[in-house]
Parts: C-alpha cells; sequence; structure tokens
C-alpha cells in the first residue's frame, strides 16, 4: 500500500462515516413530512421481514402528511401493524387502499431531546471519523516501518490525512448545526 492509497482509503471511509450520520439524520423527525421518517421501517410481510419502502409507495402530498400506499393491498394490516410499533411516534389512519400518516407539531421539549438525540448521532460520526484517521496513521507507521516511507514522508502523510480528519470533522458540524436549526425552528 503506498501513501496515496493510505490518503484515498482514508478519505474514502470518512465520507462513508458522515454519508452515514446525514442518512440517520433524515430519520429525525423536524415537524415536517419526509418519506425517509418511515421508509426503513421493519414489516413482517410475506413470511419475513421487509423495509416499508419495499412494501408501499410513501408520498408527502401535504408538507405534514405522510400517505403510504402499499403496492399489495394484502399488506395493509402488516403495514399498519409495524407502523403502530415502530418508534416514529405517528399514529397511522387507514383510509380505504392508503394509510395516512399526520405528523403532529413538534413540543419544545420534544424539540431539545431530538437535539440531543443529533448531537450523539453527530459525536458517534466525529468517533468513527477519527477512527479512521487512527487506522491511516497506523498504516503510515507500518509503510515507514517496512522502509516503503521515510520519516519526512510519515510526518508529511500524518499532516495530510490530518488535514483529512479536520475537513471531515467540520463536514459533521456544519450538517449538525442544519439540522439542529431545521429542528428547533418554530
Amino acid at each position: 500500500m503506498s501513501a496515496e492509497e493510505i490518503l484515498f482509503e482514508a478519505e474514502e471511509t470518512m465520507e462513508k462515516s458522515v454519508d452515514y450520520m446525514i442518512h440517520e439524520f433524515s430519520a429525525v423527525r423536524t415537524g415536517k413530512a419526509s418519506p425517509a421518517l418511515v421508509e426503513n421501517v421493519d414489516v413482517e410481510a410475506y413470511g419475513s421481514a421487509m423495509k416499508l419502502k419495499q412494501l408501499a409507495l410513501i408520498t408527502t402530498p401535504e408538507p405534514r402528511l405522510l400517505v403510504v400506499q402499499p403496492f399489495d393491498a394484502s399488506t395493509m394490516k402488516d403495514i399498519e401493524k409495524a407502523l403502530k410499533e415502530s418508534k416514529v411516534g405517528i399514529q397511522p389512519l387507514v383510509d380505504g387502499k392508503i394509510i395516512r400518516l399526520p405528523i403532529p407539531e413538534l413540543s419544545e421539549e420534544r424539540r431539545k431531546d431530538l437535539v440531543r438525540s443529533l448531537r450523539q448521532m453527530a459525536e458517534e460520526a466525529r468517533v468513527r471519523v477519527r477512527g479512521n484517521r487512527r487506522t491511516a496513521i497506523d498504516d503510515a507507521k507500518k509503510l515507514k516501518n517496512s522502509g516503503e516511507l521515510t520519516e519526512d514522508g510519515l510526518r508529511d502523510l500524518e499532516a495530510d490525512v490530518q488535514k483529512l480528519t479536520d475537513r471531515f470533522v467540520k463536514s459533521v458540524d456544519d450538517h449538525f448545526d442544519r439540522k439542529e436549526a431545521e429542528v428547533m425552528k418554530v
């Protein structure tokens, strides 16, 4: 493995860490409807666990309403049960061949709870990014020990890895700040 490969791999894994956090953030309810709130709810259908997005079309006809339209009407009860049991906290309303999910207003206390959970997700992402940095630096030290990298080369590579780490930690912070503002906006 060369110094360039170490940098490339570190950047790729840090990017994945940030992308994962962004995906987690999308499932946090902000008072407006988003299919991401329910698309990964596990539904017991056809004898196995499936994601809701595999069983139904999820749309947002209004800013505060989600509509779930099962592809197969026989899965309606399974989907309704899964939505009731999920941690989403939205009561499903069956209306013929569709399920309506009205998004209630968030209380100030609930908003603060959501921000605490967002802060935890952001911290976990920072820890993953720093773990990626540690892995890259360990790989660089192995290169130096094998004689493929000089002392100066190691120092330069460590500095480059640190710049990458700083960039991705700042990205995590920026995404957190935006999501926090979105949640706290009344």
